[in-house]
């Protein structure tokens, strides 16, 4: 029973959650304005902006550095991590959904037997651009910050 306390009174915890849902809410309203129609579904959904990966290890990290200390072991494993996770979400996962969206524009164009390949395209947002990244690492900053300010 301790063990579920402890995890609802953690606040790297309750901080990096927060981060990740206010991430995936403003993705909602930016797609509005890009995309011209809502689409609630992007909650859910990865990639777009802000990155909510970059929001979460952000967060984590600033809040390991202010509440462990900005000179001990675990705050350098927290920032070694987000650089990690930041790279691959501008790196890698970016260039699956570039190749998705080829792969997508050849099912399209190429009929088998006068029948498309597949009807099901592949999910092309699945990484970020360097800015997303950005934004999602300010908006894991601002999050850390506004929550330290009320903790302590």
């Amino acid at each position: 029973m301790q063990s579920i306390v402890d995890i609802l009174s953690n606040h790297v915890l309750i901080a990096i959650l927060l981060s990740w849902f206010i991430a995936q809410a403003i993705k909602i309203p930016i797609y509005r304005v890009v995309e011209h129609k809502w689409d609630f579904s992007r909650f859910f959904g990865s990639g777009g902006m802000p990155s909510s990966h970059s929001s979460m290890v952000t967060t984590c990290a600033v809040m390991i550095g202010a509440l462990e200390g900005f000179g001990t072991p675990v705050f350098a494993l927290a920032v070694a991590f987000a650089m990690i996770v930041m790279y691959d979400a501008a790196g890698v996962r970016r260039e699956t959904g570039t190749q998705a969206a080829v792969i997508n524009q050849i099912l399209k164009d190429v009929l088998i037997n006068g029948k498309q390949i597949s009807e099901e395209e592949l999910k092309e947002l699945v990484g970020h651009t360097p800015l997303e990244v950005a934004c999602g690492a300010l908006n894991g900053l601002l999050i850390a910050v506004i929550y330290l300010s009320i903790l302590l």
